[in-house]
């Protein structure tokens, strides 16, 4: 069965993935010198629970291309920029692994923790491979990242996931695609 992806998905997909990256541009909390917190990846985990994975995985990638094209990354070698912006930033879209699914605070918690670890488990192996240099000597690079890269995703999905609850409980139609 070859099922297409509506076009208003699509549509939605860049829209968000846009303000996605507007979001990232406001100032985050910032929790030491290497972690930083923000809400960006909420358009994100919205249009993935709307549409699906797939769209979801769209609009992240989408939003990871703004960051390399617009000048907003930060970019050590390409196969690491591959890796953090355009990996990365599509597996936030596995968030809609559970867009079919009715609704409820445990789903939308589910949704985002896996967009979250998704997206920050490739910032961790980046992190080990390309920022391990930056970690406190006697300290391995692997364990350094996943204070960082761990410790960041969980802050994140903490924020997100209520905002999105929030959301989700005052505007719930934000979430239907009908």
């Amino acid at each position: 069965m070859n099922r297409k992806v509506p076009l208003q998905a699509l549509i939605e997909a860049a829209v968000m993935a846009a303000l996605a990256f507007i979001l990232d541009l406001l100032p985050s909390i910032n929790v030491g010198p290497w972690m930083s917190i923000s809400i960006a990846m909420l358009p994100v985990f919205l249009v993935a629970l709307r549409w699906g994975w797939k769209t979801g995985m769209a609009s992240g990638f989408i939003w990871g291309l703004l960051q390399i094209v617009l000048g907003d990354a930060y970019v050590l070698t390409p196969l690491q920029a591959f890796i953090e912006y355009f990996i990365a930033f599509s597996f936030a879209g596995l968030a809609g692994l559970f867009a079919r699914h009715s609704l409820s605070v445990r789903f939308i918690l589910l949704a985002v923790l896996i967009g979250s670890l998704a997206r920050y488990f490739w910032h961790f192996i980046a992190g080990w491979v390309y920022f391990g240099e930056y970690a406190p000597e006697e300290m391995p690079a692997a364990l350094y990242s996943l204070i960082v890269n761990g410790g960041t995703a969980l802050l994140t999905f903490g924020l997100c996931a209520i905002v999105l609850i929030l959301l989700w409980k005052t505007a719930p139609r934000l979430f239907k695609t009908t």
